[in-house]
């Protein structure tokens, strides 16, 4: 285990958690926002249609693709005949923050100031519907300390963890060999197999939210793996390690 470079993360549940989610709030807060609607079609016909369609086009779409939260909205809304007075940008941003405004998990801040303070660079790779340009509004409104060089996103780049392409593209732009590069996250499939199979060192997190009610990996630990990783449940022993 040698120190690294970079140190790239997870998204959700890594560094940032959404407390009381609610995909149906996250309509709720869009659907003001119609500026034609032929069919005169209520909300709860709105939120219904949505969610079930949402679910139909995960079922399809495979293990390793990911839905762009701007396709799905195209195609949702002119199936429904409905158009809104905002671009979809920024209605990716209004369902996004309705849904749920987000939390830092606890110490991510401090951890990565940490990293600031020590030269270490920093990036993102996320399974994420939203685009990067949603997560990285996210980042710094929570983390406004990040100095995150990329937020890669699978919706932005059709493949999702643990496909290598997500990590190849990462190292080609932070320029460094895999062997500088560590990967946090807290999914093993997606995470650790993922970073270990291109060359970073994985290190896996599990950690819990500030209430400690909410255990927040669900991830399955099917096998223990034959590689070397790091396992941590705070942030704080990262930096410990690190020092």
């Amino acid at each position: 285990m040698e120190k690294p470079e970079m140190i790239i993360f997870d998204y959700g549940r890594t560094l940032i958690y959404q407390p009381n989610y609610n995909a149906s709030n996250g309509n709720k807060a869009i659907y003001p926002y119609i500026d034609r609607n032929p069919r005169n079609i209520s909300f709860e016909e709105f939120d219904r249609s949505n969610i079930e369609l949402f679910e139909k086009i995960k079922k399809e779409r495979g293990k390793y693709l990911e839905i762009h939260e701007h396709n799905f909205l195209r195609l949702f809304l002119e199936y429904m005949d409905i158009s809104l007075s905002v671009s979809l940008e920024e209605a990716e941003i209004i369902i996004m923050n309705g849904i749920s405004q987000g939390a830092v998990m606890p110490y991510a801040d401090i951890m990565l100031d940490y990293l600031n303070a020590k030269g270490i660079r920093t990036g993102v790779i996320s399974n994420n519907c939203f685009s990067g340009a949603a997560l990285k509004e996210l980042f710094d409104r929570l983390l406004p300390g990040n100095r995150f060089e990329f937020v890669l996103v699978s919706s932005d780049y059709i493949f999702r963890k643990p496909h290598s392409m997500m990590y190849e593209i990462a190292l080609q732009k932070s320029g460094l060999t895999a062997d500088k590069v560590w990967y946090c996250g807290d999914s093993m499939e997606n995470d650790i197999y993922g970073a270990n199979g291109v060359g970073m060192f994985p290190v896996l997190y599990e950690g819990r939210t500030e209430d400690e009610t909410h255990f927040l990996s669900n991830q399955s630990h099917k096998d223990t793996p034959d590689f070397e990783y790091l396992l941590i449940h705070d942030w704080r022993e990262m930096m410990d390690i690190l020092a």
